[in-house]
């Protein structure tokens, strides 16, 4: 070890530097942060749909005793993150509303 070093160097000097508030949840964040990140999230979803349906096959499986394309399944779960992204942008802003009107 070098002599005039502290053990953990930089790293701690990083780590006691760096607020709080950085370490927050995205639920935690002023609703405008979550409009801004709502548009390019959902654009993404949309982008891996297309790559999903046209990279996978239009082979069949079983779901539930019914045949079903391969391609309809990651668009399922995509879609199903989706809606759940808009859910959460939703009541951020009802949430923030009622802060808003209930102080």
């Amino acid at each position: 070890m070098r002599e005039g070093r502290e053990p953990g160097g930089s790293r701690a000097r990083l780590a006691q530097a760096r607020p709080a508030e950085s370490l927050r949840s995205p639920a935690s964040e002023p609703a405008s942060e979550l409009d801004r990140k709502f548009w390019p999230a959902l654009s993404l979803y949309g982008l891996l749909a297309l790559l999903a349906w046209f990279t996978m096959g239009p082979e069949k499986v079983l779901v539930m005793g019914r045949r079903v394309e391969m391609r309809w399944i990651p668009l399922l779960v995509l879609g199903g993150l989706a809606l759940r992204t808009m859910m959460a942008r939703r009541a951020e802003k009802i949430r923030s509303a009622g802060e808003k009107g209930g102080t």
